[in-house]
């Protein structure tokens, strides 16, 4: 099968389309015809090695996993001898967390790792979902717990992650603030959100109106900024993957660190969010989606053997929503 393999750190360009053999399932695994595939901010930073601290997990010459990607949505092909929820033909979409493999004709993933495609979104919308959608859904139901009434405002609104927390909170029945750039206003606007700031107009962070909850995707404010625009009681959640600037030694982990040093010490609730591939969470994003409260939006498609020039757009910090792989 085709793939898309990497075999040291480097650039986008050091990325292959290759030919490899095909995946097995074990006995509790799918093996999964590949439709689409999305890419995230995740895939750079393995790509790149960055921030370079991040290579004691992921490997220190080259990463572990050769074949790139996460997200994906396709076919049931087989299943292995332990696997009854699903079947041949199925249409799935799911996340093969660190294990990677997702720019590929064909993937194996657990069948704990997959859910049922949402029935009104495409097989490019739904494998845009996965990761983003849980990290949205995980930042504002679990961490945040929101409810109706609650205020929110979610920094880096137009991103991959950005575009569905919009959408999650006015499904959860908050009032949105986002923030982005000038260009993205009126797609943010569309998705829902009540009240946008463009960043390059206005600091966010002397917003006189507090919030319940803020959500940080990017990474580009201190502590003391974001804390500014809470209410007394709410909580900050941090997620800020970045761009792509020349590489760093420790990236938005620093800010992350900062947060949890300070979370004891101070009155509001800072909560650093990690995510991991959960059916569960598959499951009410799918609910969400099939209601109508939620929709990816899709920036650009490239074919498999493009990947490299979707992640040199994605990394650039031009892309707004997915970028996504068709097959």
């Amino acid at each position: 099968m085709k793939a898309i393999v990497q075999d040291r750190y480097g650039p986008p360009e050091s990325l292959t389309l290759a030919e490899v053999d095909p995946p097995v399932p074990a006995a509790n695994e799918v093996l999964v015809r590949v439709e689409a595939a999305a890419l995230n901010a995740y895939d750079w930073h393995v790509l790149r090695g960055d921030p370079r601290m991040a290579r004691l997990a992921l490997g220190r010459s080259k990463p572990r996993a050769r074949i790139r990607g996460r997200d994906f949505a396709g076919l049931v092909e087989s299943v292995g001898e332990n696997v009854h929820q699903f079947h041949p033909g199925d249409a799935v979409f799911g996340d093969l967390g660190d294990a990677n493999g997702a720019f590929a004709e064909y993937v194996c993933v657990p069948e704990t790792l997959i859910a049922p495609k949402p029935a009104n979104l495409t097989p490019q919308q739904a494998a845009a979902l996965p990761l983003a959608g849980v990290t949205a859904l995980m930042g504002l139901a679990d961490l945040g717990q929101v409810e109706p009434g609650h205020r929110v405002l979610v920094n880096g609104a137009s991103g991959g992650v950005g575009t569905l927390a919009v959408q999650l909170a006015r499904a959860l029945g908050a009032t949105v603030t986002g923030v982005c750039s000038t260009r993205n206003t009126d797609l943010v606007r569309s998705l829902g959100a009540d009240h946008v700031v463009d960043y390059t107009r206005s600091d966010f962070t002397h917003d006189p109106h507090p919030h319940d909850v803020v959500f940080d995707l990017v990474g580009n404010r201190s502590l003391t900024a974001l804390r500014r625009v809470l209410t007394p009681t709410g909580t900050l959640i941090l997620s800020g993957g970045g761009v792509y600037r020349g590489g760093s030694l420790v990236g938005p982990v620093w800010l992350i660190t900062r947060g949890r040093l300070l979370a004891p010490f101070v009155r509001h609730r800072i909560a650093v969010l990690t995510t991991a591939p959960s059916r569960k969470h598959l499951d009410i994003l799918r609910d969400h989606a099939e209601a109508g409260d939620l929709t990816p939006v899709i920036d650009r498609s490239y074919p498999l053997h493009e990947v490299p020039q979707a992640l040199r757009y994605l990394e650039g910090e031009h892309a707004r929503a997915k970028v996504v792989i068709t097959f």
